[in-house]
């Protein structure tokens, strides 16, 4: 594995909001079949880095590979088209449609519908039972599992997951976190998340940022939620 190239590789990345210096030379790699997570506390990159690589916020300097190809530079559609899919932390959906016209909406064309629909509420049981409902209506734990759903559908091989776990009940997190596990099995994540314990739970490995760069890294099993290594770039 150590010989592969990874799926996903940054390399020396700055990003800037106007004039501000957001991410200060970020390098890091999430390899095929890997969930790995972006930690850190507010306002120190993570968002800004999951952005970069959709060319959301380009980078002015450094590259962005994704199976070995640049990405810097291609339109946001051009990256989604590669594989690359995001479930933002604002869980942008269609307030106004239901539940499935929002799912439906994210199935790529010439995929089986029905069979995305069928596996969606398979997943999301509390779905199932509102699937009639407009998104604008659930509660935000379940629109968060709408936003997973969207995701999930899109046939993406590599995942962005903004804060799953942000402003949910400790049950819900626990489903949110159940789904990621299974998600893990057939798609690369790269997470950004917060909740340490479900961090740690979820990936393989880590990164946490500090003021647009990257301060450590390394394998979830060799750290814990007490290691001090990691609380103190967490603890606000």
């Amino acid at each position: 594995m150590s010989g592969e190239a990874p799926l996903l590789e940054l390399e020396n990345v700055h990003s800037y909001y106007g004039d501000s210096h957001i991410l200060e030379g970020i390098d890091l790699e999430v390899r095929e079949g890997e969930v790995v997570a972006l930690m850190g506390r507010n306002g120190v990159g993570k968002t800004t880095t999951l952005r970069s690589v959709l060319q959301l916020t380009p980078p002015r300097e450094g590259a962005i590979r994704y199976r070995g190809e640049n990405l810097v530079g291609l339109g946001t559609n051009e990256v989604a088209e590669r594989g690359i899919g995001w479930i933002p932390e604002d869980r942008r959906m269609f307030s106004q449609l239901t539940v499935t016209e929002n799912v439906r909406a994210a199935v790529p064309d010439g995929t089986a519908v029905d069979e995305k629909l069928a596996m969606v509420f398979e997943t999301f049981p509390a779905l199932d039972e509102r699937r009639n409902a407009l998104a604008g209506a659930l509660s935000g734990g379940q629109q968060q599992m709408v936003a997973i759903a969207r995701g999930l559908v899109g046939d993406n091989d590599l995942l962005l997951i903004d804060e799953p776990s942000e402003g949910l009940a400790p049950k819900i997190v626990e489903t949110v976190a159940n789904t990621l596990t299974e998600i893990a099995t057939e798609t690369t994540i790269l997470l950004v998340e917060q909740n340490l314990p479900l961090a740690l739970d979820i990936a393989d490995r880590f990164y946490i940022l500090d003021h647009g760069t990257v301060v450590d890294s390394g394998a979830t099993a060799a750290v814990d939620t007490d290691t001090d290594r990691l609380r103190r770039y967490l603890s606000a």
